[in-house]
C-alpha cells in the first residue's frame, strides 16, 4: 500500500522554515461554518442496560456526557495548541444507543455487545472552521461515558471517531465518503 504525504506547503500550521505557528486568519471573511463529527463507544450489553436504565452510580451518564461534550467544544483551543479560540454559536450532542450483534465465520452468531454512538454538530460565524471543536466534543463525550461506567466495564472501546461533514469557508462543503 502506497500513501502520499502532503507537501509541507499544504500543511498550514508550518511556516516557510518548517516552524509550527498559528495560522493568521485576520484577512479571511467571517462565514457561517458547520462541522459534524461522530464516534462510538462499544461495551458489554449489561453496561448499555445500566446507561439506558439510568441506574449508573455516578448518575445520568448520557446527560453528563452531553454537557462534557459541549464544554469540550468550547475549550478546544485550550487543548489543541494551534487552534484558534472561537465564539461558537451552537453545539449539539446527540446519542444513539443500540445493541450490536456480530457474526463470525460463515455467518454464525459470535455475540452481542452494546454501543453508544455520539454525534456532535458545532457551528460558528467566523474566519476559521469548527472541525476540531466537533471532533473534540465527540471524543470527550465518549471519554465521559467511559469514566462514568468504568467501574462495571473497563473493556469499553472508543472507536470510529471521525469528521462526517464540514460546511462553509473558502473550501466550501466536504462530506465523508
Amino acid at each position: 500500500m502506497t500513501t502520499s504525504s502532503p507537501s509541507s506547503s499544504a500543511l498550514t500550521h508550518f511556516d516557510s522554515q518548517g516552524q509550527a505557528h498559528m495560522v493568521d486568519v485576520a484577512a479571511k471573511p467571517a462565514t457561517h461554518r458547520i462541522a459534524i463529527a461522530q464516534g462510538r463507544i462499544v461495551m458489554n450489553p449489561a453496561t448499555l442496560s445500566i446507561i439506558l436504565a439510568g441506574s449508573a452510580k455516578k448518575g445520568d451518564v448520557l446527560g453528563i456526557a452531553r454537557v462534557a461534550g459541549i464544554m469540550a467544544a468550547k475549550k478546544t483551543s485550550d487543548l489543541i495548541p494551534l487552534c484558534h479560540p472561537l465564539a461558537l454559536t451552537r453545539v449539539a450532542i446527540d446519542f444513539v444507543a443500540a445493541p450490536i450483534v456480530s457474526t463470525g465465520a460463515k455467518g454464525l452468531m459470535e455475540g452481542e455487545t452494546g454501543a453508544v454512538t455520539c454525534t456532535a454538530t458545532v457551528e460558528t460565524v467566523g474566519p476559521t472552521g469548527v472541525e476540531m471543536e466537533a471532533l473534540t466534543a465527540v471524543s470527550v463525550a465518549l471519554l465521559t461515558i467511559y469514566d462514568m461506567c468504568k467501574a462495571v466495564d473497563r473493556g469499553m472501546t472508543l472507536t470510529d471517531v471521525k469528521l462526517l461533514e464540514k460546511h462553509g469557508g473558502k473550501s466550501g462543503d466536504w462530506v465523508s465518503g
